[in-house]
């Protein structure tokens, strides 16, 4: 998938020359130069070839599940029953703050392994179900650890700002102050982080407050990415536009200042489908005025065990068509060239010479099979860096 003027950039009898982990030249068969004629070739027929997939925003490390809130919330249990049981965010901290490194890392490897097993090959894994030094920490190495125990690329984000914990209840500003930033500054100096997210919003942190995590980071050279505008507008999208945000996410409540702020900041919006139908929303992200600014827009699973129990890449471009009337087209893009921006990758998501030889054979007929099909994986092979 290129970025041709032919839809999907779609080539015909294509070819794809790899040399080692990169792609060295991409097009039609009869046009192979020269000098790739008789390397090994292998014939996958005609069958699809795409950009192996890339889940922008999930939160893959975390501990326990939270099952038994889905069941009480089905037999009517408000958000305050729940919580008042010792449920919701900080449930999944206790856990989390519980479990040893191994035990997330054992937990963890299932759900990658369910995104790798559709074609998917990288990855980003958030913390913030810590809220304390140690278990960010862990969540970070944990993170780290699963790009050395499976074949894919993970980037991490830290997502301090994720939520008040019980022992700074009201005061959410000495939170950000004497832990958030504190655990920030260490994570960055042991090389474990790689972007810094927040969620803005009224049940976490005001934009002031984010603010100051952001500061940091731009002190510290590190990208940022925002949950915004999920359950309300407190415009979290205009203030990650002014920091140069790599990505707003979520973005239901986005309105059309917002919208402006990201196209002028080149801002990408990861659009989290799977969150969406959990909750049973009905407020959809305004998808019109993002192609009519010409915002990028990536899918994303945002895996959580909360609001999203989601481990499908693939049915995540479904419920973007279903949901939120994406073209199959901008689907495809939104887990391929578009999370590839919103991650600020430069070497995958795309066809073309100089990128990874990150790639996903389907056993499908046109592009659009992929959005199309509702718990079917038409996968035939996964490459990652030219290796099977």
């Amino acid at each position: 998938m290129s970025e041709g003027g032919t839809p999907y950039g779609l080539c015909q009898d294509a070819a794809i020359a790899v040399d080692g982990p990169k792609i060295v030249w991409v097009g039609a068969q009869h046009d192979v130069p020269p000098e790739h004629i008789g390397w090994p070739v292998e014939d996958f027929g005609a069958r699809l070839i795409t950009p192996a997939l890339i889940d922008a925003h999930t939160h893959v490390v975390f501990g326990g599940n939270r099952a038994a809130e889905f069941e009480m919330r089905l037999n009517g249990a408000s958000y305050e029953d729940i919580a008042r049981a010792g449920g919701g965010i900080l449930s999944t901290v206790n856990a989390t703050r519980s479990a040893s490194e191994e035990t997330l890392l054992a937990n963890a490897l299932p759900r990658v392994d369910a995104l790798i097993a559709e074609g998917v090959c990288t990855i980003e894994v958030k913390s913030g179900y810590g809220l304390d030094t140690e278990t960010e920490m862990k969540m970070l190495r944990v993170a780290r650890r699963i790009g050395e125990a499976r074949p894919v690329r993970i980037k991490t984000t830290f997502l301090g700002a994720h939520a008040v914990p019980p022992n700074y209840v009201g005061r959410p500003d000495d939170y950000i102050r004497e832990v958030c930033i504190p655990t920030l500054r260490t994570a960055h100096a042991e090389g474990l982080v790689d972007a810094v997210d927040g969620f803005c919003e009224g049940i976490a942190f005001t934009p002031v407050q984010i603010a100051q995590v952001f500061d940091v980071a731009k002190e510290l050279g590190l990208p940022i990415k925002l949950h915004a505008e999920q359950l309300s507008n407190l415009g979290g999208a205009q203030l990650a536009a002014s920091y140069g945000a790599m990505s707003a996410d979520h973005i239901e409540y986005l309105d059309a200042e917002g919208v402006s702020a990201m196209a002028k900041a080149g801002t990408t919006a990861v659009l989290l489908p799977g969150a969406f139908y959990t909750l049973r929303e009905t407020q959809v992200p305004p998808v019109d005025l993002l192609r009519r600014h010409q915002v990028p827009m990536a899918l994303a699973t945002d895996c959580n065990p909360g609001s999203s129990p989601l481990t499908s890449l693939l049915l995540t471009m479904n419920m973007g068509c279903t949901l939120f009337r994406l073209t199959p087209e901008e689907a495809l893009a939104g887990v391929t060239r578009n999370a590839a921006r919103a991650l600020g990758i430069t070497d995958a998501g795309t066809l073309a010479p100089g990128q990874r030889a990150d790639l996903a054979i389907w056993n499908v007929n046109h592009p659009a099979e992929l959005a199309y099909r509702v718990g079917f994986n038409p996968l035939h092979k996964r490459l990652f860096g030219g290796i099977t």
